[in-house]
């Protein structure tokens, strides 16, 4: 199991563990947090499950892909750390990475 830390836009702070293998976003859903809107279902598609993730090991994720920075480019709140969540798949060196949803366009 992967423990991840997921700030939801009100603040509040959830501790959810989901098996390596599964993508972020079915992570969040599967712990019930419905704050990703995620109107495509994970295709990379929409841009609406963009979450923040913070940089002290970016060594630890694949770049972003072409189709997902054009998604994350026409977003009002693209910033530094910024991916979408369809596309991160946790692994177990993800263990204690912390998330914080970013707010809606």
């Amino acid at each position: 199991m992967v423990t991840i830390e997921v700030t939801v836009r009100d603040g509040t702070m959830y501790t959810v563990s989901a098996e390596a293998g599964i993508t972020l976003l079915e992570a969040i859903r599967k712990a019930g947090i419905d704050d990703l809107l995620a109107l495509c279902g994970g295709c990379c598609s929409c841009a609406t499950c963009q979450v923040y993730i913070g940089q002290s090991h970016p060594e630890l994720f694949a770049p972003a892909s072409g189709d997902e920075n054009d998604l994350l480019d026409g977003s009002a709140h693209r910033r530094l750390g910024s991916r979408l969540s369809c596309q991160i798949i946790l692994a177990d060196n993800l263990a204690g990475l912390s998330v914080t949803i970013a707010p809606e366009d």
